[in-house]
């Protein structure tokens, strides 16, 4: 599956959930998308629900199947559990980073700013998204881009929700990464073990 860059209405109608981001489509359209939409659908397989929950996780991160794939081999390696090391890998890439830290709105848009280089990660320019981040790493904006409005507009959104495990300091531009966050600081609303299932199939 290539990245996603249809209709975004579709696919949060399709989960039931605001994938991308805060939607007024589900207050309007409460059912899955398409011709049969509001019909009875039959009771999905237990693969289809596991499935599912993967497709979800990728279209909410924004990634594509080998990365993913990558990911779950590389959790499945760490010692703790799986699911937990899995989005703890997922939250801890530069775009995501960026995203949770409020420089942008969308992890897209975060995805934008680290491939156009106005991210540094410690001092330097890193335009590589999925670039994994270390505890204690500064995620910093490029002096020639703290003038973007975009930017400026985000960062400085009262409404901003604030996590724990990260540090934003607005006079310099930059945040950290203070440590990684465990399963009760990632507020994404994915079933993890479903997704070890069907990767242990």
């Amino acid at each position: 599956m290539a990245r996603y860059t249809g209709p975004k209405s579709k696919i949060s109608r399709r989960y039931a959930e605001p994938i991308f981001g805060d939607t007024k489509v589900l207050e309007k359209k409460p059912y899955p998308p398409g011709q049969h939409g509001r019909g009875r659908r039959k009771k999905p397989s237990e693969y289809a629900i596991q499935l599912s929950e993967k497709q979800k996780a990728k279209y909410i991160y924004g990634i594509l199947e080998k990365q993913f794939r990558n990911l779950f081999r590389k959790a499945s390696r760490k010692s703790g559990i799986t699911g937990e090391n899995l989005l703890i890998l997922l939250e801890s890439r530069l775009d995501n980073i960026v995203f949770r830290l409020g420089v942008s709105r969308t992890r897209r848009g975060a995805r934008q700013l680290v491939t156009h280089k106005h991210i540094l990660v410690n001092g330097n320019i890193v335009n590589i998204p999925s670039f994994s981040l270390k505890e204690g790493d500064i995620i910093s904006i490029r002096d020639k881009s703290r003038s973007i409005s975009t930017i400026n507009e985000c960062i400085n959104d009262p409404n901003n929700t604030k996590y724990n495990w990260l540090d934003w300091d607005s006079k310099s531009f930059s945040g950290k990464l203070i440590n990684y966050p465990d399963r009760e600081s990632i507020p994404e609303n994915i079933n993890e073990q479903l997704i070890v299932e069907l990767y242990s199939k």
